[in-house]
C-alpha cells in the first residue's frame, strides 16, 4: 500500500478534526514555531546593524559589504528551496530544529571572523538555515491550526520575524556601545543552538504529514490522542485534500499546472518584489539613515520602528482578510506601502527626525503587513502534499528579490541617498500589486462561527 493511498476501510478526516479543536498541545506547537522564528529574525537582522560599527573599524566603505549581504541571501534563498522538497518528504519536525541549529552556529563563527571575506562565506551557510527555518515553521503552524484561526495564526509566526528584527535592534542598541559588534553574534548565535535541542525534544510531527505516510499512523494516533481527538479503531487516515488537478507527490512541475499557473506566478511576483523591498531595509536602512547624518543610534531606531509598525501592519491585514478576504485586503495594503514611501521623500530626514522615523513606521505596517500574510496566501493556495513545496518555492524565487537588494541598496543609496532609496521602496511595492491582482484563487472571508 502506498503511502498516499488509504486503506479501503473507514477513512478518518484528520483535518477535519484539526478544524474543530485548537487543543494545548497544538498550541504548544504553535508556540514552539513562533520562538524559532523569533531566533530567525534576530540573527538574520543583526547584519543590518552592524554594517555600519564595521565599516568604522575596518575603514571599509558599504560596497564592500554587498557580497556579503547578497551571500546571505543566496543561502536563504538554497535553503529555502531545499527546505521544501526535505519538508514534503522527510517531514517538518526535524527539519525545523536542524535549522535553528545551523543559522545560530554560523551566527556564532561571525563573532570571530577576521574581515568582510570570512563573513561573506559564513553568511551564506547563516542563510541556509535561516532559509530553511521559514517555511518549515510556517507550514508547522498551518497545519496544526484549525481553518478559522489559519490566517491569523501562520500570519504570527511569521511576524515573529519582524519581532526578532526589533529586539535585535534593541539589543544592538544596547551592546554596540559597550561590547562591539561581535557581541552580537556571539550571543545571537548561542541562543538558537540551544533552542535547536528544546525543538528536538518538545516538537511533533505535523499530523496532516503524518496522515500521508502510512508507515507512521501508530505515531499519528498517538499524537491525535494527545490533542484529545478521539480516534475510532481500524480506520486509515488522510488529510482531507485528495488533489484531483495532479499526481499525489510533491513536485516543482505540478506548481505550473493549468490550474495553478496563475496563482503560483502571481504569488512569485509578490514574493520577489515584497523581499526586495523588505531587505531593502533590513540590509540598508540604518546604513542609508547614517549617510544621511544620523547618529547610529538613531539609525537602528529607524529600523526598529519599521519592524514594530510590520508587527502591528500584519496583525491587522491578518485580521482584515479574515472579514474581507485576501484580494481587497492585500491589494490595499500594498497600495497604502507604495504610498507611503513615496509621501515620506517629502520629509527631510535631518530636519524632521521624528516625522521621518515615524514614517519609516508607517510604511513598515503596510509593507510587513503584505509580506508576512503572503505566507498564510500560499499555504492557501497549495494542498497538503506539496504545501512546503509550494511555500519553499515561492520564498525562493522572492530570495532572488533579495539578494537583488544587496546590490541595488548600496547603489542606490550612493548614487540618489535616502530619495532614491524610497523610491525603490516604493516602485517594487506597486509591481507587488501587480502580483497580488494576478492571483484567482484568494483566501474568502471566514464565516462567522454558528
Amino acid at each position: 500500500m502506498s503511502d498516499n493511498a488509504p486503506a479501503a476501510r473507514g477513512l478518518f478526516d484528520v483535518t477535519e478534526a484539526i478544524d474543530r479543536r485548537f487543543s494545548p498541545l497544538q498550541r504548544r506547537m504553535y508556540v514552539l514555531a513562533a520562538l524559532a522564528m523569533i531566533l530567525d529574525g534576530f540573527d538574520g537582522q543583526l547584519i543590518g546593524f552592524a554594517i555600519p560599527a564595521i565599516m568604522k573599524e575596518w575603514g571599509v566603505p558599504r560596497e564592500a559589504f554587498s557580497a556579503a549581504v547578497a551571500s546571505g541571501l543566496f543561502g536563504m534563498a538554497m535553503g529555502s528551496l531545499a527546505a521544501g522538497y526535505i519538508a514534503d518528504r522527510i517531514g517538518r519536525r526535524l527539519l525545523l530544529a536542524c535549522s535553528v541549529f545551523l543559522f545560530g552556529g554560523a551566527t556564532l563563527l561571525i563573532g570571530f571572523a577576521p574581515d568582510v571575506q570570512a563573513i561573506t562565506v559564513i553568511r551564506f551557510f547563516a542563510g541556509l538555515g535561516i532559509g530553511a527555518a521559514l517555511p518549515s515553521a510556517s507550514t508547522m503552524t498551518a497545519e496544526y491550526t484549525p481553518q478559522r484561526l489559519r490566517t491569523l495564526a501562520v500570519t504570527g509566526t511569521i511576524i515573529c520575524y519582524p519581532l526578532g528584527g526589533m529586539v535585535a535592534g534593541l539589543f544592538a542598541g544596547q551592546m554596540l556601545p559597550v561590547a562591539g559588534w561581535r557581541s552580537l553574534f556571539m550571543i545571537g548565535g548561542v541562543i538558537p543552538m540551544l533552542y535547536a535541542i528544546v525543538l528536538i525534544f518538545t516538537l511533533r510531527e505535523s499530523p496532516r504529514y503524518l496522515a500521508r505516510v502510512e508507515r507512521r499512523w501508530d505515531e499519528l494516533r498517538a499524537l491525535l490522542t494527545r490533542m484529545s481527538i478521539d480516534v475510532p479503531a481500524n480506520v486509515a487516515f488522510h488529510d482531507g485534500q485528495q488533489d484531483e488537478n495532479g499526481p499525489q507527490r510533491a513536485s516543482f512541475g505540478a506548481l505550473f499546472a493549468p490550474a495553478r499557473l496563475r496563482d503560483t506566478a502571481g504569488i512569485w511576483i509578490c514574493f520577489f518584489m515584497t523581499l526586495l523591498s523588505i531587505y531593502s531595509a533590513f540590509s540598508w536602512l540604518p546604513t542609508m539613515l547614517t549617510a544621511e547624518g544620523l547618529s547610529p543610534k538613531l539609525a537602528g531606531m529607524g529600523l526598529t520602528a519599521y519592524n514594530l509598525g510590520g508587527v502591528i501592519g500584519a496583525i491587522a491585514c491578518a485580521v482584515a482578510i479574515g472579514r474581507f478576504g485576501s484580494r481587497a485586503s492585500m491589494l490595499v495594503f500594498c497600495s497604502l506601502a507604495a504610498a507611503s514611501a513615496f509621501v515620506l521623500k517629502g520629509v527631510d530626514v535631518r530636519l524632521h527626525t521624528d516625522a521621518f522615523l515615524l514614517g519609516l513606521g508607517v510604511h513598515g505596517l503596510f509593507m510587513n503587513a503584505v509580506q508576512t500574510t503572503s505566507y498564510a496566501l500560499c499555504a492557501h493556495l497549495y494542498p497538503t502534499f506539496m504545501r512546503a513545496t509550494g511555500t519553499a518555492s515561492a520564498l525562493t524565487f522572492g530570495r532572488f528579490g533579495a539578494i537583488l537588494s544587496s546590490f541595488v541598496g548600496a547603489s542606490v543609496i550612493t548614487a540618489g541617498g535616502s530619495n532614491a532609496y524610497l523610491n525603490l521602496l516604493g516602485g517594487s511595492m506597486l509591481v507587488s500589486l501587480v502580483g497580488l491582482a494576478l492571483i484567482k484563487n484568494h483566501l474568502p472571508p471566514i464565516a462567522p462561527k454558528r
